[in-house]
């Protein structure tokens, strides 16, 4: 696996692995087979792990925790705060107060196992909150050595310019990929323009550019994807084509759509780093081999024909989470 390099100095695979999916949100979960995709990972060069406090919520740091215990200094290891949720699984709103981003920074060290994290998130942005506020807290960690690099999630560009000025960001993380090209309306330009890495999230449109016909009617009543606007009504129906074309372009250059769809967010630029979501060793497999795809320029045009920017049908989620977005 080829390295990347986010920001002014983190190295990180050139494709991470996105732990989340493991403990919730995509359906019933598997802890032996997970951690055994975490191992394979790591075996293969994919050392960029990525979870948050949200997730499960809380076990997901748990699980990875585990699976990383021995092995921490083959990891880059990225996690995240400000999606606050209950014990009950409640979710209480974004907080991006000082004192939340103490302790929940203490709180995903102890449940990680580990004396540092690599990369910090804010999860997403409180509006309620300056972020000088937020980012003066942030930069303390880094400051005591709990935290060594700096992130931020689905942020503007001026919230982005507001950070970078307290402390470097390192890394955004937002959703990027063929069928969610936000990024493009100004994020990527500033993040050039400051020297910040790009980490995509989603890169597989949350498994609708895979092979798996089943991801697009996802039955499980515990797959969120059930009620995103995208997978829905008449938006599945025009989605499910745009879809279709992608696979028949991955089926004449002899690869998987999944390959195909990855190789494109590769092929955006050496500073993005993908973080594909799985569980499960053989989409794990599947995904590291995405990296040996070559786009020509044909090939990146025959993608913009087949998948228009614009043509994708539906929100990216229901409307409370759209909301928290560009913040």
């Amino acid at each position: 696996m080829k390295t990347r390099f986010l920001g002014q100095g983190l190295e990180v695979s050139e494709q991470g692995l996105g732990c989340m999916g493991m403990s919730e949100f995509y359906g019933a979960g598997d802890d032996t087979e997970s951690i055994a995709t975490i191992h394979e990972a790591l075996d293969n060069g994919v050392t960029f792990l990525d979870t948050a406090d949200m997730y499960g919520p809380f076990v997901n740091e748990e699980l990875v925790g585990r699976a990383i215990a021995g092995r921490r200094d083959e990891v880059v290891l990225a996690t995240k705060f400000g999606n606050q949720r209950g014990e009950d699984g409640s979710f209480l709103g974004v907080n991006g107060s000082p004192e939340y981003v103490i302790s929940s920074c203490e709180a995903s060290l102890r449940r990680l196992g580990v004396e540092y994290i690599d990369l910090y998130y804010q999860h997403r942005v409180d509006r309620t909150v300056p972020i000088e506020d937020t980012w003066g807290a942030l930069k303390s960690l880094v400051e005591a050595g709990k935290v060594r690099h700096l992130g931020i999630s689905e942020a503007s560009p001026a919230t982005l310019e507001k950070a970078h000025a307290l402390h470097p960001v390192t890394a955004i993380q937002s959703e990027y990929s063929l069928w969610t090209r936000d990024p493009e309306d100004g994020v990527l330009a500033t993040c050039r323009r400051l020297g910040i890495g790009f980490v995509a999230y989603s890169p597989l449109g949350r498994g609708f550019l895979t092979d798996n016909a089943d991801v697009r009617t996802p039955t499980d009543d515990k797959d969120f994807r059930r009620f995103q606007p995208r997978f829905s009504g008449e938006n599945l129906a025009a989605n499910a084509q745009l879809a279709d074309a992608l696979s028949a372009l991955a089926r004449d250059k002899g690869v998987t759509t999944a390959q195909l769809a990855l190789a494109w967010v590769l092929a955006q630029g050496s500073d993005i780093a993908p973080i594909p979501g799985t569980k499960r060793r053989r989409w794990l497999r599947e995904n590291i081999a995405a990296s040996d795809v070559m786009l020509s320029e044909a090939d990146l045009a025959a993608l913009a024909a087949a998948v228009p920017r614009d043509a994708v049908r539906g929100d990216r989620y229901y409307a409370a989470g759209m909301l928290t977005l560009n913040g």
